[in-house]
């Protein structure tokens, strides 16, 4: 039997490799199989990235068109400072509300469509600013452009987890992550290039905006798709995600063989509300939410005000030059959070808080140092003094919003805790909005130095706290 089992194979054709047809052939599919899985991972890495940093260039047009609104005659005796600033916590009330929302429905109608209108959205409304100098339009349009805008965050992150596993979700976030820093730091130059440069309005600043975003939105449509299954390739597993791309792959095989993988149960009804409960009485998370609360207003104050600030302390500097300076402050957004996540890992074992705790109290002193170190009317100080701002709050901001709130969150409540802890934030981003619009300078700074430290205090008795996965050998 045995020699004539070896007979039989000796007479079957092989390929040059003396490998039998059908291991070739399913070779090469699966060869093929993770080559286009690799492909269309970063694709979507790209194009989310493109899609969230393109929101900023309308989310900023506004900031950049306060300089020329103040001093144009026929806004100056209706749209004061202090409007602005109320202008300013109404779009942020509004994105308040929508980061609560649109999770829930990019679950149900998937990315795409939640974050397609969100850029519509936003588009149409930054037109219609441009468009008028009435008060009802801007503030009906920040109320559209609030909603918008929080219609990418949570969607996105939502289309990154459908193409990349748990196990490296922690790296490719951290780079992923600096979309929103680096729109902060692109979009303010930019139009304040076109509306002070080449177009002498204020009002040309939301219409390039628009344009840029209308044109990033039109790729999105082309190069976006909301899982692996819209492109043929197997689903990640829900109840292993972390396992690499390859593995799911190959565990498909065994799915059209017959072998169909085990389900995960139904969550019971009511089970999101309990966990949402648990997640409310976690210490941590309402510790971090805290600290987030206190932190997001010196954030949202220079990515909102950051033109007019420094036009008021270097009164000398052209427009375009006031848009210019800030861009400091985002070059440093975008190294701080892959910098405090190398410090995070390494030098702090996983601890999170030590590495939070050290930058808001560089934050704290350079807050407090912020009116008599900007009094010299020095740019390059300006500049100096904005880095080292940008540095701290962003090192601080990704510390807790993203890699903290995931860590400290139960396994499966893990976005739950994330959306808790963002939706604080974006609460005390109403104070970054409406109070450049109210206070002087000094009140202003030595308040975001005070919440900069309140923030420490807080999260200081738990220093030495690890994520439960850390403890875990």
């Amino acid at each position: 039997m045995a020699n004539l089992a070896r007979d039989r194979k000796d007479q079957e054709p092989t390929d040059p490799n003396g490998q039998a047809p059908g291991t070739t052939r399913e070779a090469v599919r699966r060869t093929a199989r993770r080559g286009g899985s690799t492909r269309w991972r970063w694709q979507i890495f790209a194009v989310t990235w493109l899609a969230y940093a393109g929101f900023y260039f309308v989310r900023q047009a506004f900031s950049v068109a306060k300089l020329g609104i103040l001093d144009d005659p026929l806004t100056r005796g209706v749209l004061t400072e202090h409007v602005l600033g109320v202008l300013d916590a109404v779009y942020l009330l509004a994105y308040a509300v929508g980061q609560f929302l649109w999770g829930m429905w990019a679950d149900r109608f998937g990315p795409r469509v939640v974050v397609a209108g969100g850029m519509a959205g936003a588009v149409l409304a930054s037109v219609a600013m441009g468009a008028s100098s009435a008060l009802l339009v801007f503030g009906a349009a920040m109320v559209v452009q609030g909603l918008a805008q929080s219609a990418g965050w949570a969607p996105l992150c939502k289309n990154m987890s459908s193409f990349f596993s748990v196990r490296e979700r922690g790296r490719v976030l951290g780079v992923w992550s600096t979309n929103y820093a680096f729109g902060g730091l692109v979009a303010p130059p930019f139009l304040g290039w076109w509306a002070y440069s080449v177009f002498d309005s204020w009002r040309a600043a939301f219409f390039a905006g628009s344009a840029t975003l209308a044109v990033v939105l039109l790729v999105f449509l082309v190069f976006q798709r909301n899982s692996p299954r819209d492109v043929g390739l197997p689903e990640l597993d829900a109840d292993e995600a972390a396992n690499a791309p390859e593995e799911a792959a190959e565990s498909a095989e065994g799915e059209r063989a017959g072998q169909r993988p085990a389900q995960q149960p139904a969550r019971p009804r009511g089970a999101a509300w309990t966990l949402y409960r648990e997640t409310l009485r976690d210490r941590m998370v309402l510790t971090l939410g805290a600290a987030y609360f206190l932190l997001k207003p010196a954030r949202y104050a220079i990515l909102l005000w950051g033109p007019v600030i420094v036009s008021k302390r270097l009164p000398e500097m052209t427009k375009v030059g006031a848009t210019l300076v800030p861009v400091a402050f985002g070059v440093a957004g975008v190294v701080a959070p892959i910098l405090i996540g190398w410090v995070s890992d390494t030098l702090f074992r996983s601890r999170r808080v030590p590495p939070c705790v050290l930058a808001l109290a560089v934050l704290t002193a350079v807050m407090a140092l912020f009116m008599p170190l900007t009094a010299a009317h020095s740019a390059g100080i300006m500049i100096a003094v904005l880095a080292a701002i940008g540095l701290a709050v962003y090192a601080a901001d990704a510390m807790i919003s993203c890699v903290a709130a995931v860590d400290f969150g139960s396994d499966s409540g893990a976005g739950t805790a994330a959306g808790l802890i963002n939706g604080c934030g974006s609460i005390g981003a109403v104070l970054g909005g409406l109070l450049p619009g109210f206070l002087s300078g000094d009140v202003l700074f030595h308040g975001f130095a005070g919440a900069a430290l309140l923030a420490g205090v807080l999260l200081l008795p738990h220093w030495n706290r690890r994520p439960r996965a850390a403890n875990t050998p």
